[in-house]
């Protein structure tokens, strides 16, 4: 019998994949590569399904002999040990990179005298109409929940921005732009910021807002997106409170909670030592982690510690103290702070860090260092960027100059160029039956 090769990621599976299954069994025995996790966050968002859900919906597909992994875009390690005699693919990839993939299948058949083959492709359902459908469904909480660790073993560098509202939620699912013809670049998840669910509701950043209130907003965004959410948890309280927060969280799905080693009175670290802040003792701090990881019910939900040394002047070494010991209290992830305008100090922390035996995987929230770049943060060890207020930051000043326009003018005219039509705001909120 001869061998015929299908790469696909097959996270959903529409008519068209079976098709081209049946068609590749007409010519000989069907070997799939699957694509990894990794290999399908490198240019789209994560699947739905992680590799061995997929794997087995595949091998039980009739006419499937074998699937095996497929780590990268690239065909060609699968094609030289397996040396097939056909590779099937849909005619749909003849411009980009994805021409320059095709291409390299073409030269290395041509080694043992392989063919690829190009069926048409079949007007119908498709993934990405599969992917908009289940989109506007929604997601559960269990599938929410351990989103942000399959993420972070699928994808080198995880990119976050702040939701306040249900309609900044929205904003967070939805947009994107085309990076390149191979990668689609979105935002990966959510976080809920202290500052900008206080803010928004005209209160001060000081855990004024109390849980019930937060996990109101939480509900709002929860309702728009199906990505992973962070909450940022402030101090976390009292242990005692903290155990709580834990459990209200993992239940609605969130995937983290992020908590500061501050104690008393909370203001916003971006005031570093120009207001009164007091560090908490690391053997408190990390007994509240402990407490935390103790009222987990799952494994997938993750406690992240953020460090504010950095912050309060303590010192570099103070920072790196502090890590390895929150390391140790169970921490699944580290933040680093900084109010600095460079990101000179956290890059200096995070070549430390790399000498530690245990890490976990560092946050950075470039506020104030804006202009460093994510693969700078990347190519240093952070594992996450959080872009924590920009949405609130550029939503007020527009506000202000369309009011002040109305005020100038008498009228709303000049600020017409400004505003959404109406149309769209209208239709931006599709019904649900």
């Amino acid at each position: 019998m001869k061998t015929v090769y299908i790469a696909m990621s097959a996270d959903l599976i529409t008519p068209n994949h079976v098709h081209l299954i049946q068609e590749a069994r007409m010519k000989g025995e069907v070997v799939i590569g699957l694509l990894i996790d990794s290999a399908i966050a490198s240019y789209q968002r994560l699947p739905y399904m992680c590799y061995e859900q997929r794997k087995v919906v595949l091998e039980n597909i009739v006419g499937v002999k074998e699937v095996v992994p497929q780590d990268t875009l690239d065909y060609v390690p699968n094609l030289l040990r397996i040396k097939p005699d056909y590779v099937l693919h849909r005619d749909d990839w003849n411009t980009g990179v994805l021409r320059e993939t095709k291409q390299r299948v073409i030269n290395t058949l041509k080694q043992w005298g392989g063919e690829l083959i190009e069926p048409s492709h079949i007007p119908g359902i498709t993934a990405a109409a599969l992917n908009r459908a289940i989109r506007e469904v929604g997601t559960t909480p269990q599938i929410r929940l351990g989103m942000l660790k399959r993420m972070l073993e699928a994808k080198p560098l995880i990119r976050i921005i702040e939701a306040h509202s249900g309609l900044t939620g929205l904003i967070a699912e939805t947009v994107s732009t085309q990076k390149s013809d191979a990668e689609v670049r979105e935002f990966d998840g959510v976080w809920m910021s202290s500052l900008t669910d206080s803010t928004i509701k005209a209160k001060p950043d000081i855990e004024y807002v109390d849980m019930t209130s937060r996990t109101n907003t939480v509900s709002d965004i929860l309702e728009t997106t199906t990505k992973p959410i962070i909450f940022d948890g402030d101090t976390g309280g009292i242990p005692e409170h903290f155990v709580f927060m834990v459990r209200t969280l993992e239940r609605l799905g969130v995937s983290a909670v992020i908590i500061e080693d501050k104690k008393g009175l909370k203001k916003n670290s971006l005031f570093g030592v120009d207001a009164e802040q007091v560090q908490d003792d690391i053997e408190d701090f990390t007994h509240k982690i402990e407490f935390g990881k103790k009222a987990q019910v799952t494994d997938e939900f993750m406690i992240i510690a953020r460090i504010e040394s950095l912050i309060l002047k303590a010192g570099m070494d103070d920072a790196l103290t502090r890590a390895q010991a929150y390391i140790d209290a169970g921490a699944d992830g580290i933040m680093i702070h900084s109010r600095e305008p460079t990101a000179d100090e956290v890059m200096t922390f995070c070549k430390e860090y790399q000498t530690f035996k245990n890490c976990v995987p560092l946050v950075a929230v470039p506020t104030t260092y804006y202009q460093t770049t994510e693969d700078e943060l990347a190519d240093a060890g952070i594992r996450i960027v959080i872009y924590a207020n920009q949405l609130l930051r550029s939503a007020y000043p527009a506000m202000v100059e369309v009011a002040k326009s109305i005020l100038r003018n008498g009228r709303a005219a000049e600020a017409e160029h400004l505003l959404m039509p109406i149309k769209e705001i209208i239709s931006l909120i599709p019904e649900r039956s």
